[in-house]
């Protein structure tokens, strides 16, 4: 699905529709036709889009979650932290539960690029969190906090894990989310999985722009 960025408007368009960047969604617009030869429509990918609405729209901040073991390896750790920073470098906010394993590395490698992190905590007091949370909400709800965060995410992201991550994933496709996930990550029919962190960012750039098709991710 061909993308473009109107250069004069400072839209971007797509089969006759520009993207509201606030309602995340496409609006109608049969003002403007897409014709490749126009000289204000550069065509461009769905991440090169993202990273432009980022840096010159509004973007309503609904964010991205990255779920997975609170003990995890450290190849887990590693990519869970390049995925963090990923995020952030375009300019996505970062949800997590706030703990430890690949919480903590995906809540490091955002903080350190800049980012905003929420972290939402199964517990009472917002200083269990990780030191990289920047936004710490006390939940006192436990695991049904699980529930929470994939309601609360625009797309979710697994990083290893196990039952609880599980259940976050089931938690995800219930609410009709699109859930992404690296090789480590637990066997859950439906879900996209991705082969390394630039495959699951462009998968993340298609979600966030409605235009994912799960059957060719």
């Amino acid at each position: 699905m061909p993308i473009y960025i109107d250069t004069e408007k400072m839209l971007l368009r797509c089969e006759g529709r520009m993207f509201d960047p606030w309602g995340l969604c496409w609006i109608d617009d049969a003002s403007v036709s897409v014709d490749k030869g126009a000289g204000d429509l550069r065509p461009v990918s769905a991440e090169d889009a993202m990273r432009w609405l980022f840096e010159t729209q509004k973007v309503r901040q609904v964010p991205v979650a990255v779920i997975g073991a609170k003990d995890a390896s450290d190849q887990e750790c590693t990519d869970a932290e390049a995925l963090g920073a990923a995020l952030a470098n375009v300019g996505y906010t970062l949800l997590t539960g706030g703990r430890t394993g690949v919480m903590e590395a995906a809540s490091r490698g955002a903080y350190q690029a800049g980012g905003l992190v929420l972290g939402l905590l199964p517990g009472d007091e917002f200083d269990t969190a990780n030191s990289y949370v920047s936004v710490p909400l006390a939940t006192g709800i436990g695991p049904t906090r699980n529930s929470v965060i994939a309601r609360s995410a625009r797309v979710l992201v697994a990083v290893g894990g196990g039952y609880g991550t599980i259940t976050e994933m089931a938690y995800g496709l219930h609410y009709n989310r699109p859930v992404f996930a690296l090789p480590s990550a637990p066997e859950v029919p439906d879900i996209v999985r991705c082969k390394d962190v630039p495959a699951v960012m462009a998968g993340i750039a298609c979600a966030f722009l409605g235009i994912l098709d799960r059957d060719d991710a």
